[in-house]
């Protein structure tokens, strides 16, 4: 994100309303005497910080996968970017993928000849609007994770966004459609699902960072497992993980030792007015060491020399 980086500073004096939900939920979680995650409970230990030094999504198994970049190697082999700022990349889907309808392919396209010409876009995550799934997870190289026996709250990185998935909970007939939409979670043995409806659809409503955009159908479902740590070491440095000693956004390093385990976020993606068939697409974390920063996103409507929409407020909102 370094082209990026320029716009999101951290910043001691300013604090969001979702910032102080955070502190205030870590407090719970640790002070609760009932963790989800209890001895003996047969439920994963997903409690604590996880990160990554890649970004976007890496393909499943098997089946149809995400918009991946067009850039090629000699040896054909994805070119992946370099998060620390070495190496300027630019931001350009494949849009010949056939998961995607012709609106949405033109979409992508569109985005990517922006990048060839050298433009810019605004998008969800360089104008500080929160980020819903499966889009934040392709952007953020930090996530922290807090287990109650009712909830599961996700804080990502930059802006310290916060995401509620309540558990063992239905969504509601009469779903008013928000930013981050409506999350509930279970877990299946040793894996936490997470089934998320009612995202907003709105200007700056995407997928992904190529610009795949979609519609008030869209369905996620995300289940998060643990998996060997070398295993999960592995698909980083195969997806483009780089490793520098000092992370992103005042975040810790990489805890370095395979004998921890990894997390690995598998996600199955339904949009019948955008795509073509259901996709699914993967992100594997590792655990950081450090303590969690204060990462802001700084509201600047003229990065880059261009004029965006930024988020504002008539009111107080806490």
């Amino acid at each position: 994100m370094c082209s990026r980086s320029v716009r999101s500073v951290r910043s001691p004096r300013r604090f969001s309303a979702s910032v102080i939900l955070f502190v205030f939920a870590a407090a719970g979680a640790f002070a609760a005497p009932a963790m989800a995650a209890e001895a003996g409970s047969g439920i994963p230990d997903l409690l604590g910080q996880w990160g990554r030094d890649m970004l976007f999504f890496e393909p499943p198994s098997s089946g149809p996968g995400p918009v991946v970049r067009a850039d090629r190697k000699p040896d054909g082999a994805i070119t992946v970017r370099d998060p620390c700022c070495t190496i300027v990349q630019r931001w350009l889907g494949d849009h010949t993928n056939p998961i995607l309808k012709p609106e949405a392919a033109a979409a992508v396209k569109k985005l990517g000849d922006l990048s060839l010409e050298g433009t810019v876009t605004p998008d969800a995550h360089n104008t500080c609007w929160p980020e819903p799934p499966p889009y934040v997870m392709g952007l953020h190289f930090g996530m922290q994770i807090l287990q109650l026996r009712d909830e599961v709250t996700l804080v990502y990185l930059l802006h310290n966004t916060v995401r509620h998935v309540r558990l063992n909970a239905q969504h509601p007939d009469n779903l008013t459609p928000s930013w981050q939409g409506h999350s509930v979670g279970w877990y299946e043995g040793d894996t936490l699902v997470i089934d998320t409806v009612g995202i907003k659809v709105a200007p700056l409503s995407m997928v992904d960072a190529f610009g795949t955009p979609h519609t008030k159908a869209l369905h996620v479902v995300e289940r998060y497992r643990l998996i060997d740590g070398e295993a999960a070491a592995e698909a980083q440095r195969k997806h483009g993980a780089i490793y520098r000693p000092t992370p992103p956004y005042g975040r810790g390093p990489i805890d370095p030792d395979p004998a921890k385990k990894g997390l690995q976020v598998d996600f199955t993606v339904e949009d019948e007015g955008v795509f073509t068939t259901p996709w699914s697409g993967r992100v594997t974390y590792r655990r950081l060491i450090g303590t969690w920063p204060e990462a802001m996103c700084a509201e600047n409507p003229y990065f880059f020399g261009m004029d965006a929409a930024m988020p504002t407020a008539a009111t107080p909102d806490f």
